[in-house]
């Protein structure tokens, strides 16, 4: 069985993935192609659900990194939901609170999906 499972949805305007489990040295390839494959669905605006992950090691922070810059270029965002306090520990640690936008629920952040939208029109 792996370690990392990722579901995804789309709600609104929002591509979500839902990782579960443990993102390491292991996994991180997994949890690299769920990105890429919205990304190559030309999904630019995608919520990472924590509500589920249990861990994030460097790797799986160094995907984040290595795609932001390609999802801002195409004017979207990538944005993280529920997390736990483990994983919010881990990111904040390393100031990666402040690089992503963090929400407290997934409802939450599809309510300010639908704002940056009304922005943009």
């Amino acid at each position: 069985m792996s370690e990392l499972q990722v579901q995804s949805a789309d709600k609104q305007l929002v591509h979500i993935l839902y990782p579960q489990g443990f993102i390491n040295a292991h996994t991180v390839q997994d949890f690299e192609r769920s990105i890429q494959a919205a990304i190559d669905q030309q999904k630019y605006r995608i919520l990472i659900n924590c509500q589920s992950l249990s861990y994030i090691n460097s790797s799986g922070l160094g995907v984040l990194m290595g795609v932001i810059e390609e999802i801002q270029e195409q004017s979207g965002y990538l944005w993280l939901s529920n997390m736990n306090e483990t994983v919010y520990h881990i990111f904040d640690t390393l100031g990666f609170t402040h690089l992503f936008k963090v929400f407290p629920s997934e409802d939450e952040a599809i309510r300010a999906s639908e704002s940056c939208a009304e922005d943009e029109s």
